[in-house]
């Protein structure tokens, strides 16, 4: 069975695909959740428009993802937090405390999720955080960690 999907899903395809699908998967599945609609020549048209708004969108979402990129690699962001006379953290920083940093420091929001912080940061000092806001663009960027 053809079916045009009107929404992104995993390991089938994005939104405005074409894909072929099983009988029942289609029939019990897709259809009736309003994830996909049957391709008929009108509904091909339809898949087009789609496609195009996906491409637009995705195009600007890579172009702020570029931006973001720029403006904090070239920055350190300072993250503060409780720490012991030795620079042992009493907590530890995760991507959620990075994302607040990021956004009070630079003026960018960055979503939590897509920041990679390695293992546990459980000390003072500077640290390389990853970055991924767009599945095209990853970066890299400075923080560092200050007792308060």
């Amino acid at each position: 069975m053809k079916v045009i999907l009107r929404s992104d899903i995993s390991g089938l395809g994005k939104r405005g695909d074409i894909v072929e699908v099983a009988e029942g998967h289609g029939r019990n599945f897709l259809l009736p959740r309003g994830m996909a609609i049957k391709a008929s020549d009108g509904a091909l048209s339809q898949a087009a428009a789609m496609r195009r708004r996906r491409d637009l969108r995705d195009a600007a979402d890579r172009e702020s993802a570029q931006t973001v990129a720029t403006v904090l690699v070239s920055k350190t962001i300072e993250v503060v937090a409780k720490a012991g006379p030795e620079g042992r953290l009493y907590g530890s920083i995760h991507a959620a405390d990075v994302a607040a940093a990021v956004s009070a420091q630079a003026g960018v929001e960055l979503d939590r999720k897509k920041i990679s912080v390695p293992d546990h940061i459980k000390t003072v000092g500077e640290y390389s955080v990853g970055a991924h806001p767009h599945p095209d663009v990853e970066f890299s960027f400075t923080i560092n960690v200050v007792a308060q």
